[in-house]
């Protein structure tokens, strides 16, 4: 799957291989240390942040619970142009 930004996905291939490395080879034989990716995450994070920017994504927007709410129910706002 590819990444929200073309620049993104890259970096994101490159944190999963990382992720699924020390998952397979660390945490399943006991290790809870996941420093091994930090630095591949922390790059990847910065560039998402960028592209949803860019993007006119907010957030704040996307981590609202709105399951079971009334703004469940209602079409989202078009006014982000």
């Amino acid at each position: 799957m590819n990444s929200i930004g073309a620049d993104c996905t890259e970096l994101k291939k490159q944190y999963d291989a990382c992720f699924n490395t020390w998952f397979s080879e660390h945490f399943l034989k006991g290790s809870t240390d996941d420093k091994m990716c930090a630095p591949l995450l922390k790059v990847y994070q910065e560039c998402v942040q960028r592209a949803m920017k860019t993007h006119n994504i907010d957030l704040k927007e996307v981590e609202k619970d709105l399951l079971g709410t009334e703004q469940e129910r209602k079409p989202p706002n078009k006014n982000h142009s």
